[in-house]
This record gives structure tokens, C-alpha cells and sequence, in this order.
């Protein structure tokens, strides 16, 4: 008898030894059950500009869901990664701004409480190819973030080259595009490498994460001829130079908006003169041509997917980091407003249990995408989300539908800019003390600011108190919905 009990106590001990505790990898024989997630994010591309993405729209918006109402909370590069990667707003996960005191990759240096430790948790094997955090790579250029299995990420001050940039591959520097060789024009090497991953990967049990982050349609060096005088734009790869030049740029009626008085002040600007609108067409169609690039590439993951067998168990995510103003109320480039330009981005998502053709009208907010992912992935957030999954709302259109949204722009360290977005209205308010308020169903390009209307009192007295909740919400309270 003490023998077997012996033998008993071994075992019990030798299953406790291997069996995974919370946030240490899964069992290979659960991970297998578990689809694949592929996130493809462009870097400062407009809704509008889907146009230069056929491939992409067929390969993941007819196959999945288009989500037609899609925000970002903090329209700029670093806040919106850091909410894609802990699921937060900005006011809790701490990233406001691209850079030092409260943003950049030094506010959420050293975390291994995000996303891809928790799909490291689940199992997965993580894997980041792109641009990542601003400021990354600044400090030490060899270190890889906690929580990435495999790590390809562009190091500043080389991050803004579509040629002549410097990759941080698993800790060892490698500078890839040296006199302008066409081999490794940027969007191409990124897709290039992601989808070598994918095959070498697919054929492995272990369901993998990763993490494609193009800098197309951004501004980039370098300065190529034809580029607009005092105006950044993308490299265009050469196979694409020209591909627009025809394309006349789109003017709705926010376009150099005709009367800005219902502004605050300090949005308030001359109007453009013939060059300057002249340079942003320029701009317009050069940032077009950059996406092409990206539709390749977009085709080429893909493709790798279908090749290793993986494509049906895969969820593939396309989206943005934030908009682009193009001339927008006299906004002649830029985004960190909280006009639809700047924060509504695009939103494609296709996979296993996502139905094809699927139309999501709700709002959803990047935010959300984390979560999304961890329902996915059957894999447990370390932090208290904001955001909600997405996978429900591609079946059912009545969920969710009243949910508001959160815009928090800082200037330094300070907000400048909150906002509640609503299906129909758009409520924002200014450290200065001015207001402003839109109603989407009668003005889609807020162009006339209802804040001083008597007859709204009590709609913008309703919206002023559900801000003043979101501005400090947690978790639950951020997804409550704004009641009739």
C-alpha cells in the first residue's frame, strides 16, 4: 500500500511539474484547437482610401465582416497601438501621446501585461514583423519586447525610411534598402518576410500570433522627385509611381471649409491658396500609391496561408492606426482631431465563426480588437478591458448598437480634446472651455456646430454627463450603453 501511494504522490507531483499555470504556455494538444490570428495594420490610412486595396477588400471584407463604423479612441500612432495591444484607453494604459512624458515606447517599456503575453499564455507563438512603438529602439537597439517569440521590428530613427532602415531581428541589427535598392522597399521586404513566417510556421501544431505593421501610406523619406514642396509624403515603390496621377482629389464640403466661425479658435485658419491645395492632391494620390504595395502584400500573406493549409483557421484582422486630414476644415494634413477623417479608420475581419459578407453597422472602437483576439484565441487578458469582443456583433446586428465611444487627444501632458461619439452625434469639449457638437444624420461632414443651439440643451447636457463617466471609465464602464 505505501508503495502505491507513493507511486500516486510521483505522479500527482510529476503532472503539478509540467501541467502550464496561468500565463504559462497551454498544452500542444489544446494549442492545436486554436486558430491562428494575423493583424495587419496600415499607418495613417483613411477609410476612403480602401479604393487602392481591391485585393485586400476580396480576400477579407468579402470573406468576413466590414465593419462600416469603426474609430480609433487616440488618433495617433503610439496611443492607438498601445490600445490595440492592452485593450485600454488611453487613461488607462497611460500612452496619450507618440512621445516623452506620457507616450512613446517608453510608458509601456518593460509590461509583460498585453496581448501577446497573453497569447503566449494560451499557447501561441508570438510574432511581431514592422513598425512598432515610437521612440522604440532609441534607448537600447537590440531589445526585444517581453512577450514576443520572434521579433522583426524597425528601430527609430530608421522607422520613418521606406529605404535604408534598420530591422532588430531577435536582438541582432540587420539595415536592409541602402541606396534606394528596390528589393527592399519597405511595404515589400515587411510583406515579404510575413508571409516566410507564415510557411515556415503553418505546418507546426502550435497556432501562432502575428503582428504585421506596414508604414505605408505614412510619411517617409526619402524625398523623391515630383514630391510636393513643404509637404511630407510616402515613397512610392517604382512599379506604382504614377498609378493616380490622374485622380482627382476628393473634396466634400469639410474640404477648406467655407465658414470655420462655429470652431474653436485655435482651429480656426485662412483659407487654402491654389498651391497649398494643389500640394495636398499630391499628397492625395501618393498616399494611394503606397497602399498599393500593401494590397500585394496583403494578397501574398494570404496566399501563404492558403499554401500551409491554414487560411480557414486563421482570423486575419486589417485595420489602421488612426485617419488622415486632407484639407478638412482648412486642416491641410495631420490627424489628432476629433473630426471622422482623423479617428474613423478601416476595419476588415475574417476567420472562423465570422460570417462571410457580414456588415456590422455598430460603433466599434480600437479598443475592441484586443479582445476580439483573446475570445478568438480562447486566451485571458491580465489587465481590465474597455473594449469589447467583435465576434459577436458580426452575427448579430442588435448588439451593442447603443454603446458610445470615447475620443481623448493630449498636448503634452494634458488632455486637450475629449469627445463622445454616438451614432448620431458627436459631442467634444476643449481644455479652453469651447464646445462643439455634430449631428451625423443631417451633417456627415461636421460642418455646422449645434453647441450653442437652445433647443439641444438637454441632448448636449445628456452627452456632457456620459463624458464625464467615459473620461475616467474602467472595464464594464466604458460599454455602457447611452440610454434613449
Amino acid at each position: 500500500m505505501k508503495k502505491l501511494s507513493a507511486l500516486i504522490l510521483c505522479a500527482v507531483v510529476g503532472a503539478l511539474a509540467v501541467a502550464p499555470r496561468a500565463g504559462d504556455h497551454a498544452d500542444a494538444a489544446d494549442s492545436a484547437q486554436r486558430p491562428n490570428i494575423v493583424v495587419l495594420m496600415t499607418d495613417d490610412q483613411t477609410l476612403r482610401s480602401m479604393r487602392a486595396l481591391p485585393r485586400t477588400r476580396a480576400l477579407i471584407g468579402d470573406a468576413g465582416a466590414r465593419f462600416a463604423n469603426s474609430f480609433v479612441s487616440n488618433p495617433r500612432c503610439c496611443p492607438s497601438r498601445a490600445t490595440f495591444l492592452t485593450g485600454q484607453y488611453s487613461h488607462n494604459n497611460g500612452v496619450f501621446t507618440n512621445g516623452p512624458p506620457i507616450g512613446g515606447w517608453q510608458r509601456l517599456r518593460g509590461t509583460s501585461n498585453w496581448l501577446p503575453n497573453w497569447l503566449q499564455g494560451a499557447g501561441y507563438r508570438t510574432v511581431h514583423v514592422g513598425k512598432f512603438l515610437n521612440h522604440y529602439g532609441l534607448d537600447d537597439p537590440t531589445e526585444v519586447p517581453p512577450g514576443w517569440d520572434e521579433w522583426y521590428g524597425t528601430i527609430d530613427p530608421t522607422t520613418y525610411r521606406y529605404y535604408g532602415y534598420t530591422v532588430n531581428e531577435n536582438g541582432e541589427l540587420r539595415t536592409y534598402g541602402r541606396d534606394r535598392d528596390p528589393r527592399f522597399y519597405s511595404t515589400d521586404f515587411t510583406g515579404r518576410r510575413s508571409a516566410g513566417i507564415v510557411e515556415r510556421l503553418a505546418p507546426s501544431a502550435q497556432p501562432f500570433f502575428l503582428s504585421v505593421a506596414f508604414l505605408a501610406p505614412h510619411t517617409g523619406s526619402p524625398h523623391e522627385p515630383g514630391d510636393p514642396a513643404g509637404l511630407g509624403t510616402p515613397a512610392i515603390a517604382d512599379r506604382h509611381r504614377g498609378a493616380f496621377a490622374s485622380l482627382a482629389l476628393p473634396r466634400s464640403g469639410a474640404f477648406d471649409e467655407a465658414d470655420v466661425s462655429d470652431k474653436p479658435p485655435f482651429l480656426r485658419r485662412p483659407r487654402m491658396r491654389a498651391a497649398k491645395v494643389s500640394a495636398i492632391e499630391a499628397l492625395y494620390r501618393q498616399r494611394l500609391e503606397s497602399l498599393l504595395a500593401v494590397d500585394e502584400a496583403v494578397e501574398r500573406i494570404v496566399a501563404s496561408l492558403q499554401a500551409g493549409g491554414e487560411l480557414d483557421n486563421t482570423l486575419i484582422v486589417f485595420t489602421s492606426d488612426n485617419g488622415y486630414l486632407a484639407g478638412e476644415h482648412r486642416l491641410p494634413h495631420g490627424k489628432a482631431k476629433a473630426y471622422d477623417p482623423s479617428v474613423r479608420v478601416p476595419l476588415l475581419i475574417r476567420g472562423p465563426g465570422v460570417p462571410a459578407g457580414a456588415q456590422p453597422q455598430q460603433l466599434v472602437v480600437n479598443a475592441d480588437l484586443a479582445p476580439t483576439i483573446l475570445e478568438a484565441a480562447r486566451a485571458t487578458a491580465g489587465r481590465v478591458l474597455d473594449g469589447r469582443s467583435l465576434l459577436p456583433l458580426t452575427r448579430d446586428a442588435s448588439l451593442g448598437a447603443r454603446r458610445p465611444l470615447l475620443i481623448e487627444i493630449a498636448k503634452g501632458a494634458a488632455l486637450k480634446t475629449t469627445a463622445i461619439r454616438t451614432r448620431r452625434w458627436l459631442y467634444a469639449e476643449h481644455a479652453n472651455g469651447t464646445r462643439e457638437l455634430y449631428d451625423s444624420t443631417t451633417d456627415r461632414d461636421q460642418l455646422h456646430s449645434l453647441h450653442a443651439d437652445p433647443a439641444l440643451a438637454a441632448v448636449r447636457a445628456k452627452l456632457a454627463r456620459r463624458l464625464a463617466i467615459l473620461r475616467t471609465c474602467r472595464g464594464l464602464s466604458c460599454r455602457q450603453p447611452l440610454r434613449r
